[in-house]
């Protein structure tokens, strides 16, 4: 069926595609700069296993169970309930999130096409000013959004076997071969170990409460939980496949791609005495500066803007799935022509994020332009709260039963790994969730 994963291989990949993205490449290694280097790794690590993975199992759970995209999915589990909102809200919060995500999708696409002619490396270049012109353009960034999207769109229109599936098949091998040359690339620059050592031996001492809690909220944002967006790729998944096992391939795969950043950014920015920055600095700043020192470096540029929009464009298909998936469900409306109407809609709300820095620059609100709003309202409100409801769900509304039986289905699971995933997602998820959620919301830390 066109609408069904061809193989566990497609569904893993086109999951961890679907958790790959900005948070794991562009998020990650700030963080971890600003909260301790090896410690903070280690943490998240730890937190990804206890945290993460439990909640990625969930979204399995609730859409392979039902065979239904996430609004339909608790519809079905929750018949005339308010729980049908957690649906509903992750429909929402992907939408937001695309409306901003697709500006820095566009932006990436603008650097990548410019390093494969040669034109972000120069002389004497300010990178910061070219990075500024860009961004402020009244006509770049609202054009590289509206093709960004098109892209998202050819692809979801294709459908999940010939469009998500296969695009993700080429994209994900591509990304962690690329992450290979360039992680050994870095290593072998000169004081690239400091760097290494940074990021990989843990200093305690530089922890803080609020790296814990920085690591906390990682844990879960780096693997797409939260929306659903899980809930509708699991949905496509036949029943032969085992849920625990497929969530550790994509949490394991996750791990590596984070540490792969790391490892190439890190040894990177140490070796020429840089700083890792927060945000777009790092990527259209600072990284350009320091390619612009090394051998060939518009090469390692270029394969390293490529690898970065696959990740981004793989996130944010997941993304434009659950959106479309929830409006063609019924069967009333063909895949591609909501694809594309759900693109246009995505564009227009997207165009004040994309002119935040430029057209719109002097609109402030809570102190914030409306690219920042967006964002803020996105990770840290609707993303936690999306988690938490998910997980109140799972602990204390579904079936244990019903749970039981797809989480042992397919392999050979002993009673009590489930015992122990149920128990983390009744008691512990929760409380994380919500002292992660506080401290976002800047009641606690």
């Amino acid at each position: 069926m066109e609408n069904k994963w061809s193989s566990k291989l497609g569904f893993i990949l086109a999951s961890a595609g679907a958790a790959i993205g900005l948070g794991a490449i562009w998020k990650f290694p700030y963080v971890t700069g600003m909260n301790g280097g090896g410690a903070f790794l280690l943490i998240f690590i730890i937190l990804t296993l206890l945290v993460g993975m439990p909640m990625l199992i969930s979204e399995f759970i609730i859409g392979r169970g039902t065979g239904k995209e996430a609004v339909s999915a608790y519809d079905t589990l929750a018949p005339g309930s308010n729980w049908r909102i957690i649906g509903r809200l992750g429909v929402v919060g992907c939408f937001l999130l695309l409306s901003f995500y697709s500006v820095v999708g566009g932006w990436l696409l603008v650097y990548t096409v410019m390093s494969l002619f040669g034109l972000v490396i120069q002389n004497g270049a300010d990178y910061g000013a070219t990075f500024g012109y860009i961004i402020s353009s009244a006509w770049i960034t609202p054009l590289s959004t509206l093709l960004f999207i098109i892209i998202n769109i050819v692809i979801i229109a294709l459908g999940v076997r010939n469009g998500i599936e296969r695009a993700s098949k080429y994209m994900m091998p591509t990304l962690f071969v690329f992450f290979i040359i360039l992680v050994v690339r870095a290593l072998t620059l000169e004081g690239a170990m400091e760097g290494v050592i940074f990021f990989l031996k843990p200093d305690f001492s530089a922890i803080t409460a609020e790296g814990v809690l920085y690591a906390l909220g990682q844990s879960f944002f780096a693997l797409a939980v939260g929306f659903s967006c899980m809930v509708t790729y699991s949905s496509y998944l036949d029943k032969n496949v085992s849920l625990p096992s497929s969530a550790s391939s994509v949490v394991i795969m996750n791990l590596i791609v984070s540490i792969f950043a790391g490892l190439v950014i890190f040894p990177v920015v140490f070796a020429f005495g840089f700083e890792p920055a927060e945000g777009p600095g790092l990527l259209f700043i600072v990284l350009p500066a320091v390619f612009s020192n090394i051998a060939f470096g518009e090469f390692f540029l270029a394969i390293f803007l490529i690898l970065f929009f696959f990740a981004t464009l793989t996130s944010s298909i997941s993304l434009f799935e659950i959106i479309v998936a929830s409006i063609t469900a019924k069967g009333k409306h063909s895949r591609k022509k909501i694809a594309w109407l759900s693109g246009i809609v995505v564009f227009i709300a997207g165009i004040p994020a994309g002119l935040s820095s430029g057209l719109l620059s002097e609109v402030i609100l809570f102190g914030k332009n409306i690219f920042d709003v967006t964002d803020y309202l996105v990770s840290n409100i609707l993303l936690p709260l999306g988690n938490l409801l998910i997980a109140l769900f799972i602990g204390f509304k579904m079936n244990r039963k019903f749970m039981k039986e797809e989480f042992m289905l397919a392999g050979n699971w002993s009673a009590g790994l489930f015992n122990a995933w149920f128990f983390l997602m009744r008691y512990i998820v929760p409380v994380t969730i919500i002292i992660v959620f506080l401290n976002m919301l800047g009641l606690i830390g």
